[in-house]
């Protein structure tokens, strides 16, 4: 039966039922679709190709049994997101997982589980303990204290899956993934546009979630970014940049500091203020200028923004070229794998070529 595979690919594209009905050219109706979905009832052969031909999918992904679901889902979303976009972003989420799952099963490769810390979960009883659980994760992934250049690609090579996808208004979400026969898997999606330095620090936040276990009366979220900024920015290496107490610290510094780490300008205020370097009033200081340069709001643009793609998850991309470059797909697979036109493929094929 097709209808979870059908209600999945209608609600990753945005389209109610009435929309596709009208985009299938009228082959069928809403009505009829919605009984698709119930599984009350199955489509023709030639319904099942409009279907797939409407969605951008392959008439075989439709027919696919195996089925994913998303548990505990934490959205990163503004304060008013509706709970239909919320699903429209599981449904994506789940689409585009099933086509990264399908790419590793067509080149017979197990795929990455997650390398839990050996460490973890870290017991957090008071916010300062995040601190202790970042460098545990460091030294149990052999990571020293050196800044991290790529970070969606160190969470692909430990088992997460990281997604990255045009979103509005919410920010990204990470959940546990769960398909039949297989252990949870876990998922962190980011926003595409997204300047790559609060990407990572997104990435290092949602990684703080799945390692450590905060004691009642401890803000889980606050525990959470400040794992996220200790593992970005190690104590250590931050004092012997700037010294253990200062005064105050220019900007000019902080742009430097920025390039050295790979994160915000504002994130590294903050992580001053936490490890006591500066204190509150000089971060307070800070953050209006920040806010004055219009920093403080969307679109977030502060000096040497790092683009969007410099923190991109490419191990799937990578998965579907190789995938091509076997012969285990054809160029049209491929393309709709990627959600990409052959001609699209085509130039990117010819710019990793050259």
């Amino acid at each position: 039966m097709i209808g979870n595979k059908l209600k999945v690919a209608r609600s990753a594209s945005g389209l109610s039922l009435r929309a596709l009905a009208d985009a299938m050219g009228g082959v069928v109706s809403a009505q009829a679709i919605g009984k698709y979905e119930r599984n009350e009832d199955m489509p023709s052969s030639r319904v099942l190709i409009a279907l797939a031909k409407a969605l951008a999918v392959s008439e075989e992904y439709l027919l696919r049994e195996d089925e994913l679901s998303l548990e505990g889902v934490d959205f990163r979303k503004k304060v008013g997101t509706s709970s239909r976009e919320e699903a429209t972003l599981e449904a994506r989420a789940i689409h585009m997982l099933e086509r990264y799952l399908a790419v590793e099963d067509m080149l017979q490769m197990r795929s990455v589980e997650w390398e839990q810390p050996r460490s973890a979960p870290h017991p957090v009883a008071d916010i300062r303990d995040a601190e202790d659980a970042a460098r545990s994760v460091r030294d149990d992934w052999g990571l020293g204290n050196d800044p991290i250049p790529h970070l969606a690609e160190l969470l692909e090579e430990r088992g997460i899956k990281v997604l990255s996808l045009d979103l509005d208004d919410v920010d990204g979400l990470a959940a546990k993934v769960r398909r039949k026969g297989s252990d949870a898997a876990r998922v962190i999606v980011i926003k595409r546009s997204s300047w790559s330095e609060r990407k990572r620090f997104n990435l290092a936040h949602e990684l703080g979630h799945m390692v450590i276990a905060p004691s009642g009366g401890v803000n889980e979220e606050k525990a959470a970014h400040r794992f996220a900024g200790a593992f970005l920015m190690p104590a250590d290496v931050l004092r012997a940049e700037v010294g253990a107490h200062r005064s105050s610290i220019s900007i000019g510094e902080l742009v430097a500091l920025k390039k050295l780490f790979g994160v915000s300008i504002q994130a590294l205020a903050y992580r001053c203020k936490d490890l006591g370097i500066i204190n509150q009033a000089a971060c307070a200081r800070l953050f209006k200028i920040f806010a004055e340069r219009g920093w403080r709001t969307a679109p977030f643009e502060e000096p040497e923004s790092m683009k969007p793609e410099m923190e991109e998850p490419r191990r799937f991309e990578r998965l579907c070229y190789r995938a091509l470059a076997e012969g285990v797909i054809g160029e049209s697979r491929a393309a709709e794998l990627l959600s990409i036109s052959v001609r699209e493929l085509d130039r990117r094929l010819d710019q990793v070529a050259a």
